[in-house]
C-alpha cells in the first residue's frame, strides 16, 4: 500500500434501459465540469465493449485527496443548485440510473499509475 492519503473511487452506474446516451451526454456536457468545480478529479470514464453490460453499465474512477475530502466534495456537488437543475432537466422523461455502486480504492505499491 502507498503511504498517501489519496484515494480513488470506482463508481458503477446501472443505467435504465434506453437511457445510456442521455447519461453519457449529461456526463460529457455537465457532470464532469461540475465535478471539477467541487474538487472532484475524474480519472477516466469507461463503457463496456460487449453486451449485456455495454448498454446497461457506465464505469468511472475519481481521485480524491482523502476520504474526508471526498465526503465534503460530494456533499457540495449534490447541494449545488446547478447540479440540481441539470439533473432535473436530464431526467424530465424519467430517471437515467437505477443503481449506483461506489467503492473506495487505494493503489498497491506496484501499480503503474501515471504521475499526474
Amino acid at each position: 500500500m502507498t503511504g498517501s492519503a489519496k484515494v480513488y473511487e470506482l463508481r458503477i452506474y446501472h443505467v435504465v434501459p434506453g437511457k445510456m446516451d442521455s447519461l453519457v451526454v449529461r456526463f460529457r456536457d455537465y457532470t464532469d465540469k461540475l465535478f471539477s468545480k467541487h474538487g472532484i478529479k475524474s480519472v477516466a470514464y469507461w463503457m463496456a465493449l460487449e453486451e449485456p453490460v455495454k448498454s446497461s453499465t457506465f464505469f468511472y474512477i475519481l481521485e480524491h485527496p482523502s476520504r474526508e475530502a471526498a465526503a465534503a466534495n460530494w456533499k457540495a456537488f449534490q447541494d449545488d443548485p446547478e447540479w440540481k437543475t441539470v439533473k432535473a432537466k436530464s431526467e424530465k422523461n424519467g430517471k437515467l440510473v437505477e443503481k449506483i455502486d461506489s467503492t473506495y480504492l487505494t493503489p498497491t505499491d506496484f501499480s503503474q499509475l501515471p504521475r499526474i
